[in-house]
């Protein structure tokens, strides 16, 4: 347990030191951490709640007010502070892209080392699954479950729905990604040694297979929520959003509906849409580098190290 400790912090030492040195990647790291930032302290941030009208001294709700000291982002068509729901917004959008974003990192990592794995007709029934997914139009095929969930009346709230349908629709590349590194991986002579000493499925996968595929599975994570995110945002954007929680989808919603570019109110759809292209810069440019670094078909190497000590404990039982 120390060495395996020791092991790690070694392991995290030098990853810092290389990811520190990669410009790109900082500013990724940046962007995402600022955002999650404004989501947690977003009471902190804003005297407003949301739904507050902001009126002016004969009691009239400020309607498409500029941006001024007290609402730094003006008001929109009801006299509610922009700034405010840009903040809390930030919560809802956040929360659904990371949910959905790890239901398919979760899926697809299931699948795709199922299917790596044992291969044959296990390997063929979930490929063949992927596929007719991968075949299908997203937006058509989330519009029509969305919908129709919606219409059966389960109970759900919209936030869930959309987390759901985002979730278990984009995992087939996470799938695909795993399968072909898994199929590489239970080649090699350590799991070969695992076998012969008889070890289990459950203990070579949970043992042998997942650490060495778990820093790939970490990078493309972060490349999904990126996607979860524009998803989400451009389902609440056509409407199919909660429109009693802010999220920057349904806050460009609000304005398109609410003729904000006809009367010239900037303030109320270029932050939401500037905050969407913040976001997914940063997951896209920190995904990337994490890639680079983790994947082995990248890198060119094959962390030799990890290698060394999961085929030492493999030789030991």
């Amino acid at each position: 347990m120390r060495d395996s400790w020791l092991l790690f912090k070694r392991s995290l030492s030098d990853f810092w030191k290389t990811f520190r040195r990669n410009r790109m990647g900082l500013i990724g790291a940046t962007l995402v951490i600022s955002a999650v930032f404004v989501a947690l302290f977003a009471p902190l941030l804003t005297p407003y709640a949301p739904a507050l009208v902001i009126r002016d001294e004969a009691g009239r709700g400020l309607t498409y007010a500029p941006p001024t000291v007290h609402a730094p982002l003006g008001t929109d068509d009801a006299g509610h502070d922009v700034w405010s729901q840009l903040v809390y917004g930030a919560r809802v959008s956040l929360m659904v892209g990371f949910l959905a974003g790890f239901i398919a990192m979760f899926v697809g990592s299931f699948f795709g080392i199922l299917a790596g794995y044992f291969g044959g007709w296990v390997d063929t029934l979930l490929m063949r699954i992927t596929d007719v997914l991968l075949v299908i139009p997203d937006l058509p095929l989330m519009l029509v479950l969305v919908a129709t969930l919606r219409q059966m009346d389960l109970k759900i709230s919209p936030l869930t729905v959309l987390i759901l349908v985002i979730g278990l629709l984009y995992w087939t590349s996470t799938a695909r990604l795993v399968r072909s590194q898994v199929l590489s991986i239970k080649e090699r002579q350590f799991v070969a040694r695992a076998r012969a000493i008889g070890a289990g499925h459950v203990h070579i996968i949970r043992k042998h297979i997942i650490p060495q595929i778990m820093p790939l599975i970490v990078a493309n994570t972060v490349l999904i929520l990126s996607t979860a995110i524009l998803i989400e945002s451009g389902l609440a954007f056509l409407g199919l959003g909660d429109p009693t929680q802010p999220s920057w989808g349904t806050m460009l919603n609000f304005a398109f509906d609410r003729n904000a570019i006809s009367n010239g109110a900037w303030w109320f759809y270029l932050p939401p849409g500037l905050a969407i292209v913040w976001v997914s810069l940063g997951c896209v440019l920190l995904g990337n580098v994490l890639e680079e670094m983790l994947n082995p078909r990248l890198n060119g190497h094959h962390l030799e190290g990890e290698a060394k000590i999961v085929e030492m404990r493999a030789n030991h039982g």
